[in-house]
C-alpha cells in the first residue's frame, strides 16, 4: 500500500476530514483536521442521521434538504458527507447506489471533501445571491454528471438569496433532473421563504449538548497528546454554547495560551471568566443579603480579569441552575459542572423559592444589559448586587396582603402631604430568603421592638407591632378602601 493510502486510512480511523495537509504546508486548526467525514462521526444529531440512514435504506431520497441550526452545529459537513454517500463508489465497482456505510475512501470521497469534485458544486449564497448565479445553476443542471452518480448543488447561507434570486430557483428545485440534489444551510430558516420549505426536507441540527462536547474534546486531546484539566474542559464546553466549532477553535487558542499543561485557570484567563466556586459565593452572599460581602467578592474577581458583565452572567447562569435543579432534581448530575456546583447547588434548591429564583434571575438579566451599555461596568454591576442583595429579604406583596388580611387591620394609606407612607399596623416577622449551609441566618427584615429601658414604654401600654424595615415597600402594597374591603 502506498504511503498515501496509508495516510488516509489512519486518518479515516481517527474520524478525519481525511484532507490530510501536505508536509510544509503549516498547522492545520483542530476545527478543520477533525471534521467529520462520515455519518457516524457526527456527534449530537442522532435523529438526523436516523431519518437519513432510513431513507438511504429504503430508496426514498428526496430531491432536495435544507439544513439549519446555530454556527458550528456541523450543516456543511453534513453536506459534504451527503455529497459524498450519494456519488459512494469502491474502484471495483461493487457500490452501485447510494449508501451511508462508507468503510473505506471511494471513488470520489477525496475530491468531496476537499470541495474540488466537478460535479459536486459548492456556492456561497451571501456573495453570490443575484438570479444570474441561480440562472447559471439552472443551465449547467440540464447536463449529466461527468464522472459522479449525482450532480449535487450545496448552497451555503441560502437566507441570503434575493428574493428574485429564490423565485428563478423555484421551478428547478421542484423538478429536477434525475440526476440532481440540493443541498441547503442556513442559520436563518425563517429568512427562507416557504415556498422554498415546501420543496425541501428539513433537518434541525440540534446545539450539541456540553457533557457530549467535553468528552468529544477530550478524545481530541488525547490524540493531539494535549494534558488537560477535566475542569478546563468543561469551561470550553460552556463557552461553545453548543458550537462543535467554536469549542474546537476554542480549544486551539487554550493550547497555545498556556503553552503546556492547560489548567482550568489558564482558560478563565483566557476567556476573562470568573472562577465558577466564587460565582457559587457570590450567589450565596446575595441570597444572604450580604452586600458588604457581595461587593468585596465582586470587586476582588475584577481585580483578577474578570468582566463584570461576564461576572453577571455566570450569576444568572447559575441561578437558571439552581432553579432547574428545584424543578427536576436530576439536572445536578450534568457532568460539565463541577462536584462544588452541583452539591452547592442541591442545597441551595432546597432552601431557595421559586419566586426568589425568578426575581433574581429577572434582575440579573436586566443588570447584565445595564452593565454593556454603561461607561463605568463595575460601578453599573455594584449597584445590580445592591439591588439584589436587599431584595433577598423583601417579602413578596401577597404575603404582606396575607398578614394584613390575617390581623384584620387596614393598610395605611400614602400622607395627602406627599410625605412618606406609614408602615402597615401588623405585619408578621419574614424570615430571610436563605439560610447558610449550617443554618445561620440573617436578622429578620423587620424593626426590632422598643428597648426595656425606654421610658416611653410603660407597664400599661400596649407593645407597638413590628413594621417593615423596608421604607418605601409599604407604600407598594398599600390598597385603596374598596381593594381592602374585598380581602
Amino acid at each position: 500500500m502506498s504511503e498515501t493510502a496509508k495516510s488516509t486510512e489512519q486518518g479515516h480511523d481517527l474520524g478525519l476530514d481525511l484532507g490530510d495537509t501536505p508536509e510544509g504546508t503549516g498547522y492545520r486548526v483542530l476545527a478543520r483536521k477533525y471534521r467529520p467525514a462520515s455519518f457516524p462521526d457526527l456527534i449530537g444529531q442522532d435523529a438526523m442521521v436516523r431519518t437519513i440512514s432510513n431513507a438511504f435504506e429504503s430508496g426514498r431520497i428526496p430531491q432536495a434538504w435544507i439544513l439549519t441550526g446555530v454556527r458550528g452545529v456541523g450543516k456543511t459537513t453534513t453536506a459534504r458527507i451527503l455529497a459524498r454517500a450519494l456519488n459512494y463508489e469502491l474502484p471495483d465497482g461493487s457500490v452501485i447506489q447510494p449508501t451511508i456505510a462508507m468503510p473505506a475512501m471511494g471513488v470520489h470521497c477525496q475530491a468531496i471533501i476537499e470541495s474540488r469534485h466537478p460535479d459536486v458544486l459548492e456556492m456561497d449564497a451571501a456573495s453570490h445571491n443575484g438570479v444570474e448565479d441561480v440562472r447559471q445553476i439552472n443551465d449547467a443542471i440540464r447536463y449529466a454528471p461527468m464522472s459522479a452518480r449525482y450532480k449535487v448543488y450545496i448552497l451555503d447561507e441560502v437566507h441570503m438569496l434575493s428574493g428574485a434570486a429564490f423565485n428563478a430557483l423555484l421551478k428547478t428545485l421542484e423538478e429536477p433532473p434525475p440526476h440532481a440534489k440540493f443541498i441547503f444551510a442556513t442559520t436563518e430558516i425563517r429568512k427562507v421563504p416557504v415556498t422554498v420549505l415546501s420543496r425541501c426536507q428539513r433537518f434541525d441540527l440540534r446545539r450539541v449538548d456540553a457533557a457530549l462536547l467535553v468528552k468529544h474534546l477530550a478524545g481530541i486531546a488525547d490524540k493531539e497528546r494535549i494534558e488537560i484539566e477535566p475542569a478546563a474542559l468543561a469551561l470550553i464546553a460552556r463557552a461553545a454554547e453548543g458550537s462543535v466549532r467554536d469549542a474546537l477553535s476554542l480549544l486551539d487558542q487554550a493550547i497555545a495560551h498556556a503553552a503546556g499543561k492547560v489548567a482550568a485557570e489558564d482558560v478563565r484567563q483566557m476567556l476573562g471568566l470568573a472562577d465558577r466556586v466564587r460565582v457559587v459565593d457570590l450567589f450565596e452572599a446575595l441570597m444572604k443579603g450580604d452586600v458588604a460581602a457581595a461587593l468585596k467578592e465582586l470587586r476582588e474577581q475584577y481585580d483578577i480579569g474578570a468582566d463584570p458583565a461576564v461576572i453577571l452572567g455566570d450569576l444568572a447562569e447559575f441561578t437558571h441552575f439552581v432553579t432547574r435543579v428545584k424543578v427536576v432534581p436530576q439536572v445536578s448530575d450534568d457532568v460539565s459542572l463541577s462536584e462544588a456546583e452541583r452539591k452547592r447547588g442541591r442545597d441551595f434548591a432546597t432552601q431557595l423559592s421559586i419566586r426568589v429564583l425568578s426575581r433574581t434571575w429577572q434582575m440579573l438579566l436586566k443588570g447584565v444589559g445595564e452593565v454593556q451599555a454603561s461607561g463605568r461596568p463595575v460601578a453599573a454591576a455594584e449597584m445590580v448586587l445592591v439591588r439584589i442583595a436587599y431584595a433577598a429579604d423583601l417579602p413578596t406583596p401577597d404575603e404582606v396582603i396575607r398578614s394584613l388580611g390575617e390581623t384584620g387591620a387596614a393598610p395605611a394609606r400614602p400622607s395627602g402631604n406627599g410625605g412618606p407612607a406609614s408602615a402597615p399596623s401588623a405585619t408578621q416577622n419574614f424570615a430571610p430568603r436563605y439560610e447558610g449551609p449550617r443554618g445561620s441566618s440573617r436578622s429578620s427584615a423587620a424593626v426590632s421592638p422598643r428597648p426595656a429601658d425606654d421610658p416611653v414604654a410603660g407597664a400599661d401600654e400596649p407593645e407597638p407591632a413590628p413594621t417593615l424595615a423596608i421604607g418605601s415597600f409599604a407604600e407598594l402594597v398599600a390598597l385603596p378602601p374598596t381593594s381592602a374591603t374585598s380581602i
